[in-house]
């Protein structure tokens, strides 16, 4: 009867120290790294947790309601707006945020869907700057727009215990038909800039052809001008030195000529031309000396 009484105490010692081990197990909790867990009693806030092992009272009278993370989250955003010049144009905007570890108690118990209140203050922010700008402007000011929401998604989000990381504008997209317009118009602009651009070529090669040409007959009068007076002062070296030999005017005029002459038909027979000259007997150099000189004399 003793032994009967012993093990049933010993059945009954075991089962509470189970469930001793078994409710301060379910006391104990672990809150992960970069996550705050808040923790309520009978439905009233009570503390909040830091990352680590933790107790709490058992049988839910404390209980974790929620285990709020604190690593940078985003949310993509698509809003249609209207430009200054009334384009209707579609925005995708990715915003970075994350709950402030200072202000967790705000960021659970004040907004019931943050990611909404997100979206309607970044909507608000758009359609109250974008509006400032005309559709092309808006792709030059794009980082000017995102800061804009910046600012103002930032401080109403921080009362709320939301911290706005950043705010940036991916695209900026207008209806279909403003895009092909838009493409038609730098198409044309391209082909203008193109056929300006061959026209200014064209006339680089008109001009540079005039000057070649130009630069061509100058160098050849100033060849044909130095030849010349290459001649005039062969002519008169000979001149002189004949005359230095006691050999008259006439006869050094003669002499001259008929070089002249026998030099112009050598060079018109080595370029291949078939030319009577007249007169073309051998009287004929003084006979031309004769004409020049008696026409010199007329002009006087």
């Amino acid at each position: 009867m003793l032994t009967g009484f012993i093990s049933f105490l010993s059945v009954i010692l075991l089962s509470i120290l189970v469930i001793g081990i078994i409710v301060f197990l379910t006391t104990l909790y672990i809150v992960q790294q970069q996550t705050i867990a808040v923790i309520e009693r009978f439905g009233k806030f009570r503390r909040v947790s830091a990352p680590g092992l933790h107790a709490r009272m058992p049988f839910g009278i404390d209980r974790i309601v929620q285990r709020v993370p604190l690593r940078i989250q985003q949310s993509n955003i698509e809003i249609e707006t209207k430009t200054k010049d009334n384009v209707f144009v579609r925005l995708s905007l990715a915003v970075q945020f994350q709950v402030d570890a200072r202000k967790v108690v705000d960021a659970y118990y004040k907004l019931a869907a943050p990611l909404a209140q997100i979206r309607s203050y970044v909507e608000d922010a758009i359609r109250s700057s974008l509006p400032k700008y005309i559709l092309d402007e808006s792709y030059e000011k794009k980082d000017d727009i995102a800061k804009d929401v910046f600012d103002s998604v930032s401080a109403e989000m921080s009362d709320y215990g939301y911290i706005i990381i950043k705010t940036l504008i991916t695209t900026i997209e207008p209806a279909q038909e403003v895009r092909d317009s838009m493409n038609a118009i730098n198409a044309a602009q391209r082909q203008r800039q193109a056929a300006q651009e061959l026209a200014n070529a064209d006339k680089i090669k008109v001009v540079t052809a005039a000057e070649a040409e130009a630069e061509k007959d100058r160098l050849h009068g100033v060849g044909i001008a130095n030849q010349r007076k290459a001649i005039v002062d062969g002519l008169s070296e000979s001149f002189n030195e004949l005359k230095e030999c006691g050999l008259i005017e006439k006869d050094i005029m003669s002499i001259l000529l008929t070089e002249q002459y026998l030099d112009a038909l050598n060079t018109f027979a080595k370029q291949g031309n078939q030319t009577i000259f007249l007169p073309a007997g051998a009287n004929g150099a003084e006979d031309i000396r004769t004409q020049i000189l008696s026409a010199l004399a007329a002009d006087k």
